[in-house]
């Protein structure tokens, strides 16, 4: 497919940002017995009207294909097109970097199909990208012999955009404006880019192997047409793609040769095929090659620019950041393979995608095979780039890949490789680590959930916020902080930072000096029930559980701790029974809290089951979940003091208004919004008596 960069599908998003992917919600609600539930798939068609055809040229030929078919633009590609027509961007240059990347992924793509067909090739075996002027009739082509498209892919790929692509890209553009000439490519609106200098584009294309080729054409604005070419048209594309932009007024510098070559030298340098400019010398028309044409990761590093790196990088993975890291080297031994990879600085519009499929390419002595072969686990899948292999068969199927014994070895060393370099970036940047992980943190944590082969190395790299001020903490500096008779790492999951920040949960922690981890991303909710924990001190949660604190002693500048109520206290012990047989429906128990300080009452999960976090969160994400909390309150709260002295007529509201507080502080609304605000109004009201 010529346009294979440029029309990638983000899919629908099952949460938000930073949140898991459902593969992995799935995996991990089966361990409390709860279903995901199904979720729509990409679609793609964004058009008024999508012809579902099959790449079936000469069949459509002697059936009586018409002449033209019209088709009109889907109004949020009409959007896009308004955009770059009306020239928002001030970086107009990358429209020609999007076409040559459309035309060399159309080579690679050819070169490996014709591993299994050599026949594809037979006629013409050199692939290159070609580009011609007519300064006449004011136009400029960008031709290929790759594999070409029929009909259909004409139609799919040039006529429509992924709808959530399209919708993240204007949402972008149109808040950035002519600062964001970077966001085209990445949201696969990249062919698009031509808009930007031309009046109107005219696609001819020929599949590799088919009899027939077709035109497509738009003005961008009035739809597009698609029609089968001319005989004479037809001859000028035996194989291939012919990209014709006729060019605006303000758009004919683009003409000439010199400004071509400095595009092409400064984006397009590394494509490993050759990019001729066909010139015009005494009537002869000759090719100039404007490229080294030398695939760069086969090159020594030192042989290689960080201009080169980074045009590569937007090349392999339609992102147009500054890569936050790059890994280049060969590993030699039993398996001889070349690695160039890059970290991006920025979140790619599709980290959160469900399928969580990785985007690094995998060649095989410099020939393209795939860019789904998996090479890094999911939770790397933010990593782009190359990886290519000596030993790897050239034959080798995409269905075989899962399963060979080589590919399984660049696996391994490659993630180890990725991992150890993150490692030594914490280590000798930290503040460039804490950026990355502040962007990736939230998907590196799925490793500590399903790689428990590397979990050592990644509890390495993790970076936690904590109770012990703003910045970043480790676990190994959590340890090394841990307070006398400390034996666990207490943490706390919830929503955000600052719900957590809040929780009356926290008090008792923070009084005796203990640090509490505040995680906050939806997977911290699973990677926590399968750890047996870090350097012997096992994870609980805050929120589980009856915690005893009374054998970490209280900080020296705290002083003694102030007298409170013992919980065996009558008066204490009369209370709980009563709020027990109130709310017999709605609580597993009631008790007198150890970790409150300064609040009333709060809500914490049964000793079994998940916690607080985590039950929350199945319930909202697959309707499960739901388990009844435990009620503590503190008996030496004012609030708590006066409903033990309550008449009866006032107890229960304030009891219910005791509970539904709780529920409020940790995130969640009264179970009766009604009732609460009944209450609250009597009390007020009586109060004013």
């Amino acid at each position: 497919m010529w346009t294979g960069r440029a029309v990638q599908c983000p899919g629908p998003f099952l949460f938000d940002s930073r949140e898991i992917s459902s593969y992995l919600l799935r995996e991990a609600a089966d361990r409390y017995i709860v279903s995901s539930g199904k979720h729509d798939t990409c679609e793609f068609g964004n058009m008024a009207k999508k012809e579902k055809t099959q790449d079936k040229d000469s069949k459509t030929a002697q059936s009586g294909e018409k002449a033209e078919t019209q088709f009109g633009f889907q109004a949020e590609v009409a959007r896009l097109l308004q955009l770059m027509v009306h020239s928002v961007y001030s970086e107009k240059d990358i429209f020609l970097r999007e076409l040559i990347s459309n035309s060399a992924d159309a080579c690679d793509k050819l070169r490996y199909a014709a591993i299994t067909k050599p026949e594809l090739l037979a006629d013409e075996p050199d692939l290159r990208i070609t580009l011609s002027v007519d300064e006449d009739a004011k136009t400029l082509s960008i031709s290929d012999n790759g594999i070409g498209m029929g009909r259909a892919e004409l139609i799919d790929n040039l006529g429509t955009i992924a709808r959530s692509g399209t919708r993240a890209f204007l949402k972008v553009a149109e808040k950035k404006g002519g600062d964001a000439p970077s966001v085209i490519g990445q949201f696969g609106v990249g062919f698009y880019s031509a808009f930007m200098v031309a009046n109107r584009v005219d696609v001819l294309s020929r599949k590799a192997g088919a009899k027939s080729a077709h035109v497509w054409t738009s003005d961008g604005v009035n739809g597009f047409n698609v029609s089968k070419a001319t005989k004479a048209q037809e001859e000028e594309v035996p194989r291939g793609t012919v990209v014709t932009l006729h060019m605006k007024d303000d758009a004919l510098d683009y003409l000439k040769e010199s400004e071509l070559a400095r595009i092409v030298r400064a984006y397009s340098d590394h494509i490993p095929f050759h990019i001729d400019f066909l010139a015009t010398v005494e009537s002869k028309e000759e090719p100039h090659q404007l490229n080294s044409a030398s695939a760069l990761w086969t090159r020594p590093k030192a042989d290689v620019t960080a201009d080169q790196y980074k045009e590569l990088y937007h090349h392999v993975g339609g992102l147009f950041d500054e890569p936050a890291l790059t890994i280049h080297y060969r590993a030699e031994g039993r398996h001889e393979y070349t690695v160039l990879l890059f970290v991006p600085t920025m979140a790619p519009f599709d980290l959160y995608d469900p399928s969580r499929a990785g985007r690094v390419r995998l060649y095989v002595r410099r020939v393209f095979i795939t860019d789904d072969a998996d090479l890094l686990p999911a939770y790397l899948r933010f990593v782009r780039g190359i990886v290519d292999s000596e030993d790897v068969p050239l034959n080798i199927s995409r269905e075989m890949l899962q399963n060979n014994p080589i590919v399984a070895a660049i696996r391994t060393g490659v993630t180890n490789r990725v991992l150890s370099e993150l490692e030594k970036l914490a280590k000798d940047d930290t503040e460039k680590f804490e950026s990355f992980w502040e962007t990736f943190g939230a998907v590196v944590k799925e490793g500590l959930y399903e790689d428990m082969e590397r979990r050592d190395a990644l509890f390495e790299l993790a970076r936690f916020r904590s109770s012990h001020g703003d910045g970043w903490r480790t676990l190994k500096a959590y340890i090394a902080d841990l307070r006398p008779n400390q034996t666990a790492i207490y943490y706390m999951t919830g929503n955000s930072q600052e719900q957590i920040a809040a929780s009356p949960q926290l008090e008792g922690f923070a009084a005796r000096g203990v640090e509490v981890l505040y995680l906050s991303d939806p997977v911290d909710n699973f990677w926590v029930t399968t750890t047996l924990g870090f350097e012997g001190k096992p994870f609980q949660s805050i929120t589980q559980g009856d915690i005893d604190l009374s054998a970490i002693p209280l900080p020296e500048d705290k002083g003694e701790e102030s007298e409170r109520k013992d919980a065996s206290d009558p008066d204490t012990v009369k209370l709980v029974e009563k709020l027990k047989s109130l709310f017999a429906d709605e609580l597993t128990d009631v008790r007198a809290s150890a970790r409150l300080v300064e609040s009333p009452a709060c809500l914490v999960a049964p000793a079994e089951g998940p916690d607080r976090g985590l039950d929350k969160f199945l319930e909202k994400q697959a309707g499960q979940g739901g388990a009844k909390p435990v009620l503590e309150i503190n008996p030496s709260h004012d609030l708590v003091k006066a409903l033990s002295k309550s008449k009866a007529d006032a107890f229960d509201d304030i009891a219910w208004l005791l509970l539904d507080q709780a529920r409020i502080l940790e995130g969640t609304l009264p179970e009766n919004p009604g009732k609460f605000a009944e209450r609250l109004n009597r009390l007020v009201l009586d109060g004013q008596k």
